[in-house]
């Protein structure tokens, strides 16, 4: 893989305790208490890495989730994958840690996730973070490597910053500062185009991209996973219909976009995010030299 602006560079792995999980005799995890909602992690808390205030967007959302896929990585090798509770725990600390984290350096702000579906704020215009604190949890519960977590900034509508984590893999694909160039994606190897698609659900309209392109479909798992695919060369368009929620592309769309993909909903219309309603029912990611080809594909025969 080349070189990449908005790939981070991996880092030494650090041990981050705060809320692990209490296990039984049996080894599975005990529910926690939801009486008492655990509170934002202060930028005191020794476990999190120095989440500056000054950190520009770009550097504050690579941070955030970088951090919090070694601790849902750590989680899934104390726990073991497949024990009951793995994912819902995984979910439950990987938001608290996300969010503590986000209105820790940005108490202004708003912060939408996926586990806290009203934000701290009123959606709509001006900034909004869209998170997904663990996206894949049948693949995270499972014991794949096809999870992320999500952490972006949208400013009216529009993503401006965002990060993919790719944990079990260690990466962080991450907007840069406006001030840098924006990344180019890999060269395209020789050989039929590849459609990466849902693993458990792959939508019909990519059979008839497929067949009208010549294309393989190639399956895979979170929607972070499979954009990233296309940031990194690995497949060439990644294409989803029958819908998502905007914590599922949100950080993903701000990456491909920032690496030179192109994203948008099926029909062409722009990915709008920070709605009342978070529903997006469709979308298409893909490289650039194929976009001509792939719109085609999705209209009418």
């Amino acid at each position: 893989m080349g070189a990449h602006p908005y790939l981070r560079p991996r880092q030494p792995r650090a041990s981050f305790d705060s809320h692990r999980p209490d296990l039984d005799h049996t080894g599975s995890i005990t529910e926690p208490d939801l009486t008492h909602e655990s509170p934002p992690v202060p930028t005191t808390d020794p476990n999190l890495p120095p989440f500056d205030p000054h950190h520009d967007d770009h550097e504050l959302a690579a941070r955030v989730a970088e951090a919090s896929g070694r601790r849902l990585v750590e989680l899934r090798a104390r726990v073991g994958a497949g024990r009951p509770g793995l994912g819902d725990e995984g979910d439950r600390s990987s938001h608290r840690y996300v969010t503590g984290a986000l209105h820790a350096a940005r108490p202004d702000d708003p912060v939408r996730s996926e586990e806290d579906v009203v934000p701290s704020g009123p959606p709509g215009r001006g900034r909004l973070w869209i998170v997904d604190p663990l996206d894949g949890t049948r693949e995270y519960t499972e014991g794949r490597s096809d999870f992320a977590v999500h952490v972006a900034l949208v400013d009216d509508g529009r993503p401006v910053a965002g990060a993919v984590a790719l944990p079990a893999e260690d990466l962080v694909f991450a907007t840069t500062s406006t001030s840098a160039v924006p990344g180019q994606l890999p060269p395209r190897p020789d050989g039929p185009v590849r459609i990466v698609v849902s693993r458990t659900r792959p939508p019909a309209v990519a059979t008839q991209v497929a067949a009208r392109l010549g294309a393989e479909l190639v399956p895979l798992g979170s929607a972070g996973a499979k954009a990233m695919a296309v940031v990194r060369g690995a497949a060439d368009v990644y294409l989803h219909a029958g819908g998502q929620y905007e914590w599922d592309s949100a950080a993903p769309v701000a990456v491909a976009l920032w690496s030179g993909a192109y994203a948008a909903r099926l029909d062409g219309s722009p990915l709008v995010y920070g709605r009342e309603d978070p529903w997006i029912d469709n979308l298409v990611v893909c490289r650039p030299e194929l976009t001509g080809a792939v719109m085609d594909a999705l209209g009418p025969g």
